[in-house]
């Protein structure tokens, strides 16, 4: 449980033959691409690390389990063919129990539907790894060593104006999914627009039909207005998967304090961002887990240790060269031209695996209690979870 994860080696699409059944793109180490850290620990801390991961189950709220490829300047290709690589093995190696894997951001219905058959049929043909359905299934997934999914999508752009399209999603596995990705939609404001706008009419009924369905609701990438307004319009605690403090540092990607707090009030988790560039702090002109960290405890004094959690919304490969392949088309919101010092990847904050032990490590070595360490890696987000999902 924690550790030791079940792996036996399988690699994405071994069950076809490469560059016959269909074309591969070399791809990136999982782990160790760049120099590893971990946050040094004496032996007592070590052997509690050890002890809290085995005891309790380990959740990210938002991350990319996928690999890039090892060139990154063909991922629009790798991309367009919809045969997103896996790292089994990466996750093998982490203290993950369940993680909230986000698949595309702004696409066409079509889009959607091919690349979440791909994946599944991939998923399909291993045993290390499992959907989530239900919070028995991370439970479950904690006991026997294994790693559930969350299935998501991060915007709602490819539901058009067509309500039941929701319906689709959840039979079809999804769980969890954004109403907005950055640019605004049928549903509401993206974060990226001068104006704000708001949640629409259609937007308020379709988080109504994902109260009912018991699909997780994520405003991560909505406007600050559009936020507030489903807070309001939802039944059900919301989650924002992947911020940061608007308060520490100056971008429309992270939040301010009443949009935090509205978001607590109303039961809901807030998961704290590591992607490149993004959770900087005016003490942390570097990103690395100390920026990361400190907007972890601004958040927490700000809304209490029941409503935080993280969502590194990290990915195995080189992640800055993917955003500079791919800026315009994710409505990069970057922090550049600002005071800060541009890094190659985030120390400490890297991947999934690396993120999973660095945060508990740091906890533990910035002495949280047992009991508050529990909340943040896994139990605020299985608290929603409880309350959401049937």
């Amino acid at each position: 449980m924690g550790i030791k994860k079940k792996y036996t080696g399988y690699k994405s699409f071994d069950y076809l033959e490469r560059d016959v059944d269909y074309r591969a793109f070399k791809p990136a180490k999982e782990t160790d691409w760049v120099e590893p850290y971990l946050v040094p620990l004496s032996a007592s801390e070590e052997e509690r690390v050890i002890r809290l991961v085995t005891e309790n189950p380990v959740v990210s709220a938002h991350d990319h389990v996928t690999v890039l490829p090892e060139d990154v300047t063909k991922i629009r290709d790798y991309l367009r063919r919809g045969r997103r690589v896996t790292a089994f093995e990466g996750l093998s190696k982490s203290c993950l129990d369940c993680v909230f894997e986000n698949m595309l951001t702004v696409a066409k219905w079509d889009d959607v539907l091919h690349e979440l058959g791909m994946r599944l049929c991939d998923i399909g043909h291993q045993d290390s790894v499992i959907i989530a359905h239900k919070v028995d299934d991370i439970l479950r997934a904690h006991k026997e060593a294994k790693v559930a999914l969350v299935l998501s999508i991060e915007g709602a752009t490819s539901i058009e104006d067509e309500l039941s399209r929701i319906d689709v999603l959840y039979g079809l596995g999804l769980r969890a999914m954004g109403l907005v990705y950055s640019e605004s939609n049928a549903l509401g404001t993206g974060l990226r627009e001068d104006r704000d706008g708001g949640l629409t009419d259609f937007g308020r009924r379709c988080v109504e039909r994902m109260n009912k369905l018991g699909m997780s609701i994520d405003v991560a990438h909505c406007s600050d207005l559009t936020i507030l307004d489903a807070v309001e319009a939802s039944k059900k605690p919301i989650l924002a998967t992947h911020i940061g403090a608007r308060a520490l540092w100056d971008i429309k990607r992270l939040k301010p304090d009443n949009v935090l707090k509205a978001i607590a009030d109303k039961g809901g988790v807030i998961g704290i961002e590591a992607a490149p560039h993004t959770t900087l702090t005016k003490q942390h002109l570097e990103h690395d887990i100390e920026s990361v960290m400190e907007h972890f405890e601004y958040i927490k004094n700000l809304v209490g240790i029941d409503h935080i959690a993280f969502g590194p919304d990290t990915m195995y490969g080189d992640h800055v060269a993917f955003h500079y392949a791919l800026g315009a088309s994710l409505s990069m919101d970057k922090a550049f031209g600002k005071t800060m010092r541009e890094v190659p990847y985030v120390k400490g904050m890297e991947n999934p695996t690396e993120c999973s032990w660095n945060v508990i490590r740091w906890l533990v070595k910035h002495d949280y209690s047992d009991a508050n360490i529990a909340k943040v890696i896994g139990g605020n987000i299985i608290s929603v979870l409880q309350q959401v999902w049937y």
